[in-house]
């Protein structure tokens, strides 16, 4: 393990219950990540997303994907968000999700930088429950500079 939830917290803006990475495991700076998010019924989605048929919301995936990629930026830059930068998620293309993600699945997911101009991140990105595919897609992030109290 390279960074537990606690230290996760430290690059990432997120708390419960928008927090959507509880480890990361692998990282080689400014290249790529993996992390992962484990998926419990007592996720506040399920409520609603189905009653008797739980599946994460595609949506949070991506968003999940998007938070790995955010901790590999910050720790590539050595830069955190008590210093007054955020990594704004700006944007998907090529999405692509393959098979739900139910309760008790561990959703692994990985990001490598294709490029960085100017602040903004392009990563290709994908997210899988053990051999089986999850999703594919680009995330954009952008690096902002925010004011700090």
């Amino acid at each position: 393990m390279l960074l537990d939830v606690e230290e996760i917290k430290e690059y990432l803006p997120q708390r419960y219950p928008f927090l959507l990475v509880d480890r990361i495991v692998e990282m080689d700076l400014g290249k790529s990540i993996v992390g992962y998010k484990n998926v419990t019924i007592n996720e506040p989605f399920f409520v609603g997303h189905f009653p008797g048929q739980p599946i994460m919301p595609g949506v949070l995936i991506i968003e999940a994907l998007a938070q790995v990629a955010g901790v590999l930026g910050f720790k590539s830059q050595e830069k955190k968000p008590k210093d007054g930068y955020l990594y704004y998620f700006v944007g998907a293309d090529e999405v692509r999700l393959r098979r739900p993600v139910v309760p008790g699945d561990q959703l692994m997911l990985k990001a490598t930088i294709i490029t960085n101009r100017r602040g903004v991140y392009r990563f290709s990105a994908k997210a899988s429950v053990g051999d089986e595919l999850v999703g594919t897609m680009n995330i954009l992030c952008a690096e902002r500079k925010i004011d700090v109290d």
